[in-house]
């Protein structure tokens, strides 16, 4: 059986949880203020910030962020109407009295699938040295077509321990060559995701 390729990255995508746990599409719904400047997409990260609301982590090798984007819920100023959809635009005008509402996949144990490139969105790939060990994240701009993610892993692995991701598989489906994988699967690394961290926001 012929498996597509990986084209471009895709942002971080929920599988499973650690253990082999099943994915119920569990999820913590999150305020994002009113009038937020930054487009959030269907697999950015985030993270929580001290006034109580998220906004987009857009940390490289430092991120700490709360869990992944997957999707937003506001009333629209224009219509009244509820509005449900993939991606946060910036600055969204909403009815007053109202609130931003995004959906976000927070449990520190979800797994997630992610590209790696070798720099911007340019896919390379990892051999199964890279479990095991931790990654950097790639900031691309997500689409407001799709509403998706564009974000991705660097193909440059390390041991150290405040790196954000931590490669736990490859993605053996897509395998290009031998001992290549496109695809991996990671979690956001001890310390790092902001329910493991002991320092508050």
């Amino acid at each position: 059986m012929a498996y597509p390729t990986v084209s471009a990255p895709y942002g971080l995508k929920p599988i499973n949880l650690i253990g082999g746990q099943v994915f119920a599409g569990a999820t913590r719904m999150m305020q994002i203020a009113s009038g937020y400047a930054t487009n959030i997409f269907y697999g950015d990260l985030v993270k929580r910030i001290s006034d109580g609301t998220i906004e987009k982590d857009t940390g490289t090798a430092t991120a700490t962020p709360v869990g992944v984007f997957l999707g937003v819920s506001f009333t629209n100023s224009s219509t009244g109407q509820i509005q449900q959809q993939q991606f946060y635009p910036a600055s969204q005008s909403i009815k007053s009295g109202t609130k931003i509402f995004a959906v976000v996949a927070d449990d520190p144990d979800t797994l997630f699938q992610v590209a790696v490139v070798s720099g911007t969105t340019v896919i390379t790939g990892v051999g199964i040295t890279a479990i095991g060990n931790n990654s950097t994240l790639v900031q691309n701009a997500g689409s407001t077509t799709t509403g998706n993610s564009a974000v991705a892993i660097t193909a440059t692995t390390a041991t150290t321990n405040t790196l954000p991701i931590r490669i736990i598989d490859v993605v053996r489906d897509t395998e290009t060559t031998a001992d290549n994988f496109p695809e991996v699967i990671v979690k956001i690394n001890f310390g790092m995701h902001q329910y493991n961290a002991a320092t508050g926001v």
